[in-house]
């Protein structure tokens, strides 16, 4: 895993699966008998983004900031997995990445709410755009200037989002 996600931040996920095998240590073959395509790969390295992002939306007093922080911190590393979500949306297997993180947004937009933090007009959706926006942003950005769109991006959502 840790060998794919490298791989494709440094290439893109169109990056030769053999390079990944390469990185990993590993034969194609081995490769290719967990993971049959180049979609399971990329949705196993999502799944433990999503899986870090659950456990940041299930811990006590976690907030809209730190999931924006955490997603920008993600996808700062892995932006070329954005482009290959968006395209392959319709495999059941990404799909499952969306349903997963609609959780994570809707828990932490009822943490929000509970803590009064969160205008009552913005809704779980509206979090999930917001990220969606944010990952889409530093997918695009170059990575020397990544941090710092990031920072600003974090602060125009979370006061786009904060109770008036």
């Amino acid at each position: 895993m840790a060998a794919a996600r490298e791989v494709f931040a440094e290439d893109g996920v169109s990056a030769p699966l053999s390079a990944v095998a390469r990185r990993a240590g590993v034969g194609q073959g081995s490769l290719y008998r967990h993971f049959p395509d180049r979609v399971a790969l990329v949705v196993a390295v999502i799944e433990e983004n999503i899986t870090e992002l659950e456990q940041l939306a299930g811990a006590d007093g976690s907030t809209l900031d730190d999931l924006l922080t955490l997603v920008s911190a993600q996808a700062s590393v892995s932006t070329a997995l954005s482009d290959l979500l968006v395209a392959e949306r319709d495999d059941s297997r990404v799909r499952h990445i969306g349903e997963r993180f609609a959780e994570v947004a809707a828990t932490v937009a009822a943490n929000e709410y509970r803590a009064g933090r969160l205008d009552d007009r913005v809704t779980a959706a509206d979090v999930m755009l917001g990220v969606e926006m944010l990952a889409g942003l530093l997918s695009r950005t170059p990575s020397s200037e990544r941090v710092d769109v990031a920072a600003r991006a974090r602060a125009l959502l979370s006061g786009a989002f904060s109770r008036r």
